[in-house]
């Protein structure tokens, strides 16, 4: 019989409750780049396990770059950090060949930004989040480039790991595709139920200078489409 997901801590609960104020009641100030920080650094190709330009493998093998990048953003003063995941998904790792590897990647990336928080939250006494960063990866279901279906299933995986890491809120960023983003909210709420952990879900979309998404969305229609998914703020980036 396949073991029971962990349940929340005080802790966490502690803080996801504190995040859920602090959004409501003033401005929360998130980090800013992630890969031309790391790159940055100048990571060999070793460090990227030969998978040149997949970030995500440095929070196994250089989790010290990954660690420095989060730490300059909260001794900027930064609130949260987001999780060095953007690429932890079917499609992103499909490009390298490793898409079997998205949850293990999703949790290590969470934990290494939970152990920094935790510190800058222990030494400043600030508390400090982590928002766990679900990327668009890089094929749109509405053209027929992936399924809904297996998007939606490996984008569980993404937000299981990050919870299990200690993601205190989910982000699905950058979304080009309705119908990529709501597999990604579908594929959150899914892992919160299976994990038992209850975070706030952030969605971000993406306006093309044509003051439209990419596939011709107006922000208007993309906000009657995802409004009823029950998603706790929607955004734009990019």
């Amino acid at each position: 019989m396949a073991a029971l997901p962990p349940t929340p801590s005080t802790d966490s609960r502690a803080r996801v409750s504190a995040l859920r104020e602090a959004l409501a009641t003033r401005v929360v100030v998130a980090d800013g780049a992630m890969g031309t920080m790391l790159q940055a650094q100048d990571p060999t190709l070793e460090d990227f396990e030969n998978l040149e330009g997949c970030n995500e493998i440095l929070n196994l093998t250089r989790p010290d770059i990954v660690r420095s990048v989060h730490a300059e953003y909260f001794d900027a003063g930064v609130d949260c950090v987001e999780t060095n995941t953007f690429g932890a998904n079917l499609t992103a790792l499909g490009e390298y060949d490793i898409p079997e590897r998205v949850t293990e990647l999703s949790e290590a990336g969470a934990r290494i930004a939970r152990e920094v928080a935790d510190e800058f939250t222990r030494s400043t006494g600030q508390q400090r989040w982590v928002l766990g960063s679900m990327g668009p990866g890089t094929k749109l279901p509405t053209l027929g480039h992936t399924t809904f279906g297996a998007i939606r299933d490996a984008y569980q995986q993404n937000a299981e790991g990050l919870l299990a890491g200690g993601a205190d809120a989910l982000l699905v960023e950058t979304t080009q595709d309705l119908l990529q983003t709501k597999a990604s909210v579908i594929a959150a709420r899914r892992a919160m139920e299976a994990t038992g952990h209850s975070v706030p879900l952030i969605v971000s979309v993406t306006v093309e200078t044509t003051g439209t998404m990419l596939l011709g969305s107006e922000i208007g229609a993309a906000l009657t489409a995802l409004e009823p998914l029950g998603i706790d703020m929607i955004g734009l980036n990019c």
